[in-house]
């Protein structure tokens, strides 16, 4: 497993739509492995493939240090409720929103060696899912933020 470079807000890479995995390969068992421990080095819950340069439908999601979930072509079937709660991301470094999110998801997706499953997500690992799934539409937290916060609201939060 190898730590790949997080693409940053201003690479055009980021605005940009993934294209469907088809294969499912060494490769891309590769990438997989690669993005978990990125997303692990950088103390990350999730990351999508785009923010380590690779236009494929895949993302990472981990809600919590046990369940950590790979989904390829991950697709939303329903969402339900909604609330706002506070964002960053690996490919906007210190930078924090308050974003408006799903509290429940359905999603459909395949794993890393293409076989279907469904699972539902609520709070704030829907959160995690919707987040990460933008990125697969060239969407940043920033792109839906409500308003970004500066760092002295931060520090009143903790």
């Amino acid at each position: 497993m190898a730590i790949r470079n997080v693409v940053v807000r201003g690479d055009e890479l980021l605005a940009k739509k993934s294209r469907k995995v088809e294969v499912f390969d060494a490769r891309l068992h590769t990438l997989i492995d690669d993005m978990i421990a990125t997303m692990h080095k950088k103390e990350g819950v999730g990351i999508a493939a785009p923010q380590v340069g690779i236009l494929r439908r895949v993302v990472i999601v981990e809600p919590d240090a046990e369940h950590t979930m790979t989904l390829v072509n991950p697709e939303i079937l329903e969402y339900s409720g909604k609330a706002e709660g506070v964002e960053g991301c690996l490919s906007v470094p210190n930078v924090w929103g308050i974003v408006e999110r799903p509290t429940h998801v359905k999603v459909r997706a395949q794993d890393r060696d293409g076989n279907t499953f469904e699972f539902e997500a609520e709070d704030f690992h829907a959160r995690i899912v919707c987040h990460e799934l933008d990125h697969l539409d060239g969407t940043l937290f920033v792109d839906r933020a409500i308003r970004l916060l500066d760092p002295d609201e931060l520090e009143e939060d903790e």
